[in-house]
């Protein structure tokens, strides 16, 4: 607005028990005039009518199908893009790097464990920064979350091309048909409903799962522990020995690779919504998936390093295959963790796409994006927030067909919002200590400020290894910063249920302070 005021759609104020209003500290009640008390109706029933045409299927998940999202989220990064980190640090400097991030993870999956079962909303890593660090920290965190989320899909369409093309499946070539088909096929599948949607990637999700295991009982009986350090040694490099063949900064440079054994788990409090019992299911399946996916990455990194050598498969598009062909010929079992590894691709995908409507649904519901973007059909599927992300996922992958400069994008979007929320579980334990807290975060702000250290470190990393993929999501989020300040931060709903978390606890503030 002109003026800079607030435009929000108003919350309606619940009534205690009895139906009687609450009189204010230190007075009595006063009776409503008929005049207020025909505009407070009306104030409700347009913030009824306005979450109503914004409403998500409610009690769709259990822990189950909450775990098996996780995963999805993640599956694919076990099958490639891992591997190039160790053209940057060798096995020993992959090795600590991927150590480092899996630390970083956990620590920021128990965190936001923690806030989740306090916040469960569609909002996730948002919802718990505008509790915590207002109207700006939580646009900024969600801005990031969905950087993260509208690129990495994009990425992934190309990598199912690739795929599709190397398997010879249906004559196909990589290019925009197959990508069009990707975005058009599985958001169908979103637009049918939640229940289904995650039904679907939970099968396909163990579908790659049993592959990986597969592959590993197939592999390991090459293993051999002498293959692991058969990089060169590069002298020049400060530290560098056959374990940290690049030295030390290589461990660094490295980061944003161990990354992609666990990038994306951070998404499963979106489903808040749509689960059944959240307060309890969310921190189960979050501690679930974590838990998978470290023993995925030990048993990936160290079988197919071991059983071909980290020389041998730091630059293969499809380092699992590369590890059991080695110099001979495609096998039976190379064919089938071939054909797994598009399944895995296509896992996280699928996964991706619903992490990255929710986000949008949120944010717009709650007029930090334009409000049409979050209304919902009679399936009570965010069409627009699928379709909207969809479109701009195609023409990205059409127009640049560059996957690994949009997942480097995709990871620096990541690690700032990986910032924002360990520190908004910080500040949350310190500014509301006495806030009812159904899960606690084990080891508590120590947790949580081991991820923001790691979290920082990686952010910087993102630079090492592809400094026009950080200053692109950089430029990005300078756009996204303009609207928000000159716009959107003046047309905020606050019946949405992230603000009214917010707004509740700044009432109890204020409270607190009179």
């Amino acid at each position: 607005m002109a003026d800079g005021t607030d435009s929000r759609i108003a919350a309606p104020s619940p009534a205690p028990p009895g139906g009687t209003t609450s009189p204010p500290p230190g007075g009595t009640a006063s009776p409503a005039s008929p005049a207020s008390s025909a505009s407070s109706a009306s104030s409700a029933s347009s913030a009824d009518a306005y979450l109503e045409r914004r409403t998500l299927r409610r009690g769709s998940a259990g822990w189950l199908l909450l775990t098996g999202l996780g995963v999805a989220y993640v599956v694919s990064g076990d099958f490639a893009g891992w591997n190039f980190g160790l053209a940057e640090a060798g096995f020993g400097g992959l090795a600590i790097a991927a150590v480092l991030m899996g630390l970083m993870y956990t620590c920021l999956v128990f965190a936001q464990a923690e806030m989740a079962s306090v916040l469960p909303t569609a909002g996730g890593g948002y919802g718990f920064a505008r509790r915590a660090l207002g109207t700006w920290g939580g646009f900024l965190t969600g801005t990031a979350i969905l950087i993260e989320y509208v690129l990495a899909p994009a990425a992934i369409a190309i990598f199912i091309g690739d795929y599709v093309e190397s398997l010879h499946l249906f004559g196909l070539e990589s290019g925009w048909p197959v990508y069009l088909a990707c975005f058009v096929l599985f958001i169908g599948i979103h637009l049918w409903g939640v229940g289904e949607a995650l039904r679907f990637s939970f099968v396909v999700t163990g579908i790659a799962v049993a592959a990986l295991i597969v592959f590993a009982l197939g592999a390991v009986t090459e293993f051999d522990a002498g293959r692991l350090n058969d990089i060169p040694v590069d002298h020049s490099a400060f530290g560098a020995n056959t374990w940290l063949p690049f030295g030390l900064l290589g461990i660094w440079a490295a980061f944003p690779f161990g990354m992609w054994f666990f990038l994306g788990v951070e998404g499963v409090p979106l489903a808040a919504e749509e689960t059944r019992d959240p307060a309890r299911s969310l921190p189960k399946a979050m501690a679930l998936s974590i838990g998978i996916l470290l023993v995925l990455a030990v048993v990936t990194f160290l079988v197919t390093t071991g059983a071909r050598g980290s020389a041998a498969v730091q630059d293969a598009g499809n380092p699992l295959v590369a590890a059991l062909e080695g110099d001979g010929g495609p096998t039976a079992l190379s064919r089938f963790v071939n054909y797994a590894g598009l399944a895995g691709l296509v896992a996280s995908f699928f996964s991706l796409i619903y992490a990255g409507s929710r986000q949008l649904f949120a944010l717009s519901r709650a007029g930090y994006l334009p409000r049409f973007l979050s209304l919902t059909s009679r399936r009570k599927a965010p069409y627009l927030g699928l379709l909207v992300p969809g479109a701009l996922g195609f023409a990205l992958a059409a127009g640049t067909g560059d996957g690994a400069r949009m997942l480097n994008v995709a990871v620096f979007g990541a690690t700032i919002s990986y910032a924002l929320m360990a520190l908004s579980h910080i500040v949350l334990r310190r500014r509301e200590p006495d806030l009812p807290r159904p899960y606690r975060t084990p080891g508590g702000i120590v947790t949580s400020s081991v991820a923001l250290l790691l979290a920082c470190a990686a952010l910087v990393a993102t630079f090492l290894v592809d400094k026009e993929a950080a200053f692109i999501a950089l430029g990005v989020y300078v756009v996204a910063v303009a609207y928000f300040a000159l716009y959107s931060r003046h047309r905020l709903v606050a019946s949405a249920p992230e603000e009214e978390f917010a707004a509740l606890a700044a009432a109890e503030a204020e409270l607190e302070r009179t």
